[in-house]
């Protein structure tokens, strides 16, 4: 893990964020680990707050996780056939602290989303724990932590962040 730096980081987290914004999500999906993470805690937590104990928007695990894909896909995931579009942008990628298996890296982002005449903005800072495979970086955590007060009245998060 030492041999990755910033820009290693970075262009995965962009390959990443392209995935996502061109609704390739059964590629997206496997740049997660078998035992990965994927948390939105609700915009009033605390950022180190627990899905045990608080309400989030989104916990889920490896197979939560692939379930949510296959079922964003199908044309009767009503919330998003058509999809929605999607523009992201990821900055400030910084490399908070590694071991010899994992990397702890942070960013900001921002995520826009059109549906149906209405353009919502998301935003706020994603932490990740990186490992590898062997064969290059894969997300063994992915919290992002809205920045928003919260969501607008008729708003949802039907998109992946």
């Amino acid at each position: 893990m030492n041999a990755v730096n910033r820009s290693d980081v970075e262009d995965f987290l962009f390959a990443e964020a392209d995935l996502l914004d061109q609704w390739r999500l059964p590629e997206w999906l496997t740049l997660f680990t078998e035992d990965a993470k994927y948390e939105v805690p609700c915009t009033d937590l605390a950022p180190d707050a627990s899905p045990d104990t608080s309400l989030f928007y989104i916990a889920d695990d490896r197979v939560r996780l692939g379930e949510r894909v296959k079922r964003l896909m199908k044309r009767t995931a009503h919330a998003e056939f058509p999809h929605s579009r999607t523009s992201r942008i990821v900055g400030n990628v910084r490399i908070r602290g590694r071991t010899e298996r994992e990397i702890d890296v942070s960013c900001v982002f921002q995520t826009l989303r059109t549906k149906d005449g209405t353009t919502d903005l998301y935003f706020g800072t994603s932490n990740y724990k990186l490992a590898t495979d062997g064969e290059g970086l894969k997300i063994r955590e992915k919290r992002c932590l809205l920045g928003s007060e919260g969501l607008r009245p008729s708003g949802r998060i039907s998109i992946v962040l």
